[in-house]
């Protein structure tokens, strides 16, 4: 389908932003066949980059947008373009490094490559070409006082963007851990929704942007890397480039699969407890893990329940069992010493004999190793970090959610000063 063009609204080193006449607040981003080192030093065509280059960052967006990460990707539109939000940009590129290497070690001299940053270590470098895009200091930054599509970019904005850069690389470093290569480093940019006055993750993630070491080995490296490095640049080294280029593009859709599937199931006493129930099921929804409900007693049916579990433990889904069960839980204790699935007690507490039934979730005997989570929706996000364990989709779930929470009371506190000014 063609899209009706406006004017162009920028073009840099790799790609046109065009603006989108039949859908305002959003524009097209245009990739171009040209690889660049060295603030474009180094300039070359490589036929079918636009669509290597529009073909992975349109994955790595939709794995971020899906964990739930904000960003102004819409669609992919073509082989070498993709719809997004219309953002002004925030000119920084925000640096997130796992892995000394490259000007770090210019920067650091002593550190040896290889030396690992936990907690990740930031950096933030100014967008100027004529000054090599010159690193900057929060300071700096701060000093600046840019204002962008109206929202000012203070204190506040600055702790969203650095919190929010270190979330974007855990959440990609798990997903390519999946495919056993180490997320070195990598770079992003932020820009404010013309729209929503909202700052996200905007201009492009691809294979320019990160060093992917498969086996954490330098010498196989995948990214751009390669290029820089090249001492001349000949038709055979650039079809070797190319050729990492598109294994980065083939294997980033990969990301985008589930590693393993696992299953909550949750055995209820009676379906009175049906809407308690429901609640922990739509919990499990929004991490994208399949829920189960049955309705078993362990006190009234003891040979059912473990017949339940049986048919459970023996189609080889990793599954994790709920319990829910008011008064006295025998079903959860029942469970825990039957089964070596993982047991989470997650008791209807009613006013009157709350106080007194809860010990029936929490007083086991020895050999017992259930837990007991009384709100639905932390039963739902209990199973779904013992799932997060290995699958690292439900994981970048967690991790968004996490950033998003810090996020919002950020911007409430914002609101609140700004009220009482």
């Amino acid at each position: 389908c063609l899209l009706k063009l406006g004017q162009k609204l920028n073009e840099g080193k790799t790609k046109q932003i065009f603006e989108l006449v039949d859908e305002p607040g959003h524009v097209l981003v245009q990739s171009k066949d040209q690889i660049t080192a060295g603030n474009a030093v180094r300039k070359d065509q490589m036929e079918g980059k636009a669509a290597i280059a529009n073909r992975t960052t349109s994955c790595v967006f939709k794995l971020l947008q899906e964990a739930g990460i904000k960003t102004a990707f819409v669609r992919q539109q073509s082989e070498t373009a993709f719809v997004a939000a219309h953002c002004e940009m925030i000119p920084i590129e925000w640096v997130c490094r796992r892995v000394a290497t490259g000007s770090f070690l210019k920067r650091n001299p002593g550190v040896k490559e290889g030396y690992r940053f936990s907690p990740l270590k930031l950096e933030m470098f100014f967008k100027d070409d004529a000054n090599n895009d010159p690193q900057w200091s929060e300071e700096q930054l701060l000093e600046t006082k840019f204002s962008l599509a109206g929202l000012n970019v203070g204190r506040c904005e600055v702790d969203i963007m650095n919190r929010s850069t270190v979330a974007i690389f855990e959440v990609l470093e798990r997903a390519w851990a999946t495919q056993n290569c180490t997320l070195v480093d990598m770079k992003i940019e932020f820009g404010v929704n013309v729209r929503t006055k909202e700052i996200v993750l905007a201009d492009v993630i691809d294979n320019d942007s990160w060093r992917l070491w498969p086996a954490g080995d330098r010498s196989q490296q995948k990214d751009k890397q390669v290029y820089r490095d090249l001492k001349e640049v000949t038709p055979e080294a650039m079809q070797m480039v190319k050729k990492n280029f598109e294994w980065v593009s083939e294997r980033v859709k990969l990301l985008l699969e589930p590693k393993a599937c696992g299953r909550v199931v949750v055995l209820m006493g009676s379906t009175s407890d049906l809407a308690h129930c429901e609640k922990i099921r739509k919990a499990c929804g929004s991490y994208g893990i399949h829920c189960v409900l049955r309705v078993t007693s362990a006190h009234k049916g003891p040979d059912e329940t473990l017949h339940i579990k049986a048919e459970y433990e023996g189609d080889g889904v990793p599954t994790v069992f709920v319990a829910v069960a008011g008064r006295s839980n025998g079903l959860g204790p029942v469970m825990s010493g039957n089964t070596a699935y993982p047991v989470i007690n997650c008791p209807p507490i009613t006013p009157d004999w709350g106080a007194q039934d809860i010990w029936s979730s929490l007083r086991m005997p020895s050999g017992l190793g259930c837990s007991t989570v009384l709100s639905p929706d932390a039963a739902a996000q209990f199973a779904a970090q013992i799932f997060g364990l290995s699958d690292h989709l439900v994981w970048s779930k967690l991790r968004a959610s996490m950033l998003n929470t810090w996020v919002s009371l950020k911007q409430a506190d914002k609101k609140l000063q700004a009220c009482s000014l």
